[in-house]
C-alpha cells in the first residue's frame, strides 16, 4: 500500500481533527503476535486489537483489547447493559467502518460509535490499525481515550 491510501488518509485526517497525535509506521507482515510485537519494538499487550461489535441492527461499537487478550463477552455485555453482541462478518465490518479487517481502527472509521477500551490499555503507548494494510498507528492510549470519550472498563480475558 502506498502512503496515500484513502483509508490511511481518512485515519490521519480524523486524528488531526480530534487533536490526537499519531505516528504512522510502516510495518512488515508478521506470522504471529510475538513476531509483530518484536518487529514494532513493543510488548504484545501494546498492539491493540480494534474489534467491531454489532449490538443491534445497524448499531456498532468498538472494543479495544490488548493484542495478547480477547474480548470477555460476559464482561462487555455487562458494561454495555445488553444481552446480545456479535462480531459481524468481514464484509459487514468493512461496509460499516470503511476499513478491512487487519486495518480497523476507530480513528477515521465511518460512524461515530462508542469506544470501549480495556482497563489494561491506558497509561502507555499503543499501536492500532491505521486504515491500510502494512501500517500501524502509534499513539498514547490516554490521548485516544480522551479523543473519543472512550469508556474504560474490564472487557478482556
Amino acid at each position: 500500500m502506498s502512503d496515500d491510501d484513502p483509508g490511511l488518509a481518512r485515519m490521519r485526517a480524523d486524528a488531526e481533527a480530534r487533536g490526537l497525535p499519531v505516528t504512522v509506521r510502516a510495518r512488515p507482515a508478521a506470522r504471529s503476535l510475538p513476531e509483530a510485537a518484536e518487529l514494532m519494538g513493543m510488548a504484545p499487550s501494546n498492539l491493540v486489537k480494534s474489534l467491531v461489535v454489532r449490538r443491534g441492527e445497524g448499531e456498532y461499537l468498538f472494543a479495544l483489547v490488548p493484542g495478547d487478550r480477547s474480548i470477555a463477552w460476559p464482561k462487555l455485555r455487562a458494561v454495555i447493559g445488553v444481552n446480545r453482541l456479535a462480531m459481524p462478518p468481514a464484509g459487514e465490518a468493512l461496509e460499516a467502518t470503511g476499513y478491512e479487517r487487519g486495518t480497523i481502527t476507530p480513528v477515521g472509521a465511518r460512524g461515530d460509535w462508542p469506544v470501549y477500551v480495556d482497563t489494561r490499555i491506558p497509561g502507555g503507548t499503543v499501536a492500532l490499525g491505521a486504515g491500510a494494510h502494512g501500517y500501524s498507528a502509534v499513539m498514547e492510549a490516554d490521548d485516544l481515550v480522551a479523543a473519543y470519550g472512550a469508556i474504560v472498563a474490564d472487557i478482556a480475558d
